[in-house]
């Protein structure tokens, strides 16, 4: 699971295995599609290349 900011519900939400529509390999990063508990559909580039986000990553 990981948690995501959702641009409609204006809310950081976690993010369940079940949520997940669909990962996809691409030029750029990893696209992970999903459903916010708001019923909105995201997506999410990660990866290498991907990763924006300014906060280190800590293992938990």
């Amino acid at each position: 699971m990981f948690d995501r900011h959702c641009a409609t519900c204006d809310r950081t939400q976690l993010i369940f295995p079940s949520q997940i529509t669909g990962v996809t390999n691409t030029d750029h990063g990893i696209l992970v599609s999903y459903v916010c508990w708001c019923g909105s559909e995201q997506t999410w580039l990660t990866g290498a290349a991907g990763h924006v986000d300014e906060t280190p990553l800590v293992a938990a």
